[in-house]
């Protein structure tokens, strides 16, 4: 999924990095210092929203869009409370992902 996902944005983004497990991640946004972060709230080994909130407090500077397949305003809300800009269903297709990176672009001035 990861490698789709990269494809997909690479299209209309420049993707800098990824990495397949939440171990991974913290070390990759320090060397990489990517503006946006695209993160799986279910990952192999870590708990995506404890990966959140590492990141955002080494880096606040960043943006991580939660991304799952879980339709769950609680979890959606313990994302947004973790740091993330926004939390986007997997189920609700690529569209909102791209459409949610456009709208965080846009505010940047991007």
């Amino acid at each position: 999924m990861v490698r789709a996902v990269s494809r997909l944005l690479a299209l209309s983004y420049d993707v800098v990095g990824s990495v397949a497990e939440g171990a991974g991640l913290l070390p990759a946004a320090q060397e990489l210092r990517p503006d946006v972060i695209v993160l799986d709230v279910h990952l192999p080994d870590v708990d995506g929203l404890a990966a959140c909130r590492q990141v955002m407090q080494a880096n606040p500077e960043m943006k991580i869009v939660m991304f799952s397949a879980a339709d769950d305003p609680v979890l959606e809300r313990r994302a947004l409370e973790a740091g993330a800009y926004a939390y986007v269903k997997k189920l609700a297709a690529v569209n909102d992902l791209l459409s949610t990176l456009e709208r965080l672009d846009s505010e940047r001035g991007g």
